[in-house]
């Protein structure tokens, strides 16, 4: 084996790093509706937990505003139940057939707590990126003492590791600061 294939493994690793990132911070409301912000709500539905986006129809006629509309009439409580239950801040009106969101105002601290939230979804993606990093350092370093590979691969391997981790770090950083940026506007 040569370190450019552990090396190879890495990126589907650190990919799903910056996926994890991406998908948990379009969970997080800005001050405009989103049917991100409720779609992977869990929903406990006669003894089964599913996926909001399984039970209703979600759409956003409105830019703080999301409507619900459940495949079924049996769903309105459970689902009315999940949404205020989540860390979402986020209060249901039963109209009708619908059930209506509205998005309030994001307040001062409310947009600390939001980039305090956001600090820990970047380092939970980081930390994610330096395990995989510390076990293929560790993979090519067991090569390099078995006499697989050079002294001279092992530190070229420790340098691609290092631009791979600044290359997935930047993107990281990238995407918690869009994400700061859209809570402070």
């Amino acid at each position: 084996m040569e370190y450019k294939d552990i090396i190879k493994k890495l990126t589907p690793e650190f990919d799903k790093a910056v996926q994890y990132l991406e998908k948990e911070l379009g969970k997080i409301h800005t001050g405009r509706a989103s049917a991100s912000l409720v779609e992977d709500l869990v929903v406990d539905c006669f003894g089964q937990k599913c996926p909001l986006k399984q039970l209703a129809m979600i759409s956003v006629p409105e830019a703080r505003q999301i409507v619900i509309q459940p495949w079924d009439k049996s769903y309105f409580e459970p689902i009315q139940k999940a949404i205020e239950s989540s860390q979402l801040g986020l209060a249901p009106a039963a109209e009708g057939a619908v059930i209506r969101v509205s998005i309030p105002d994001l307040t001062g601290e409310y947009r600390q707590n939001l980039a305090r939230m956001i600090s820990k979804i970047q380092e939970d993606s980081r930390q994610a990126m330096r395990r995989a990093r510390d076990d293929a350092w560790s993979q090519i370093q067991r090569l390099e003492r078995a006499g697989e590979i050079r002294e001279d691969d092992k530190f070229r391997a420790k340098d691609e590791l290092q631009k791979m981790i600044d290359d997935y770090g930047k993107k990281v950083d990238e995407a918690g600061e869009r994400k700061k940026k859209e809570i402070s506007e």
